[in-house]
């Protein structure tokens, strides 16, 4: 009972800060309607697939003079600010279906999200020597003290996962794996988390820091089984240039990208901006160079906000791709 409550605590909880960030895109008037046929709860069971194509009902006008209306204030939100996954009509759309802490519609593709097995595979130095068994994966970028590890430890639920490896000693040392190569985790054996290097690194030497032009970026414009790029930025800071920067390349290259903040239960006001200021922040400077906004989502590996949510996420994204 005491989990249960802690749940839904985390989710009005999100959904209160989501509301307070969609009042930056939305007018007064807005109202997205609130009947559901399908109403949104976080499923751990397979997904029944449907077509990702559905097939509105089109009325056409006898007048070949006559101009469809324009588009409602709801229906502009959908389409600009929300993310509309394959499968579900933008018309369609109702607020349960939103996911809490985020502007991620949930659809038909969603389904098993929960992570029973993680095995470390390998780690490599360049993109051509990544595993190549065809299983779809999800990159975790960010900057240098973003939380990275820490947010997979959160999602994978360290403590309750077989977490193993095909290296004896690797996974039993402080430092499970080279920060600064591409490192390959089977998640169910079925689909890969990459960790990728931390670009901006504070403490490195020159001799360690990333040519991030011809690594990294390699590996996101050759890979072909790239689902989406979860790009962390700490919510705990203003906007920093450097996330915008990576931000912006990716949309410019057609990367699909999820953008996972972190430190959103760090809440207090004091001297320092709220979470949820720095969010509306970003969004507001990466908005001018994107006409669809990218798909984002309100995390913290120290309450669990948006685990269960981002995985959710996750699934519909990789039953769609693998379909």
């Amino acid at each position: 009972m005491k989990r249960h409550g802690r749940t839904l605590h985390r989710q009005k909880e999100m959904l209160l800060l989501r509301n307070r960030l969609f009042t930056l895109f939305s007018p007064p008037s807005l109202r997205l309607p609130t009947k559901n046929p399908h109403p949104l709860t976080l499923s751990f069971s397979n997904s029944t697939r449907k077509s990702p194509n559905p097939s509105p009902t089109h009325h056409v006008s006898a007048s070949k003079t006559s101009k469809p209306p324009p588009p409602s204030d709801a229906a502009r939100f959908v389409r600009t600010v929300l993310f509309v996954p394959p499968g579900v009509d933008p018309d369609e759309v109702t607020e349960e279906m939103i996911l809490p802490g985020s502007n991620i519609v949930v659809g038909p593709y969603a389904g098993h999200a929960q992570i029973k097995e993680v095995e470390f595979v390998k780690s490599s130095g360049r993109a051509k020597d990544c595993p190549r068994d065809e299983r779809p994966e999800f990159a975790i970028l960010g900057r240098s003290n973003v939380g990275k590890s820490s947010l997979i430890n959160a999602l994978v639920k360290k403590k309750e996962v077989a977490l193993t490896s095909k290296k004896p000693g690797l996974l039993d040392a402080s430092k499970k794996w080279k920060t600064q190569l591409i490192n390959h985790f089977l998640v169910n054996k079925s689909w890969y988390f990459v960790d990728l290097p931390g670009y901006g690194f504070a403490k490195a030497p020159d001799s360690a820091r990333m040519d991030w032009s011809s690594f990294t970026k390699g590996y996101f414009l050759n890979r072909e089984t790239l689902v989406a790029v979860l790009l962390l930025i700490d919510a705990s800071v203003p906007p920093q240039k450097i996330d915008l920067d990576c931000a912006n390349w990716l949309g410019r290259n057609n990367i699909p990208m999820t953008l996972v903040f972190t430190k959103c239960d760090k809440m207090k006001g004091g001297k320092k901006t709220r979470p949820d200021e720095n969010i509306k922040n970003f969004q507001e400077l990466i908005r001018q160079n994107y006409r669809v906004h990218p798909a984002w989502i309100m995390t913290s590996s120290v309450t669990g906000l948006g685990r269960d949510e981002l995985l959710l996420h996750m699934s519909q994204l990789r039953n769609y791709w693998d379909q």
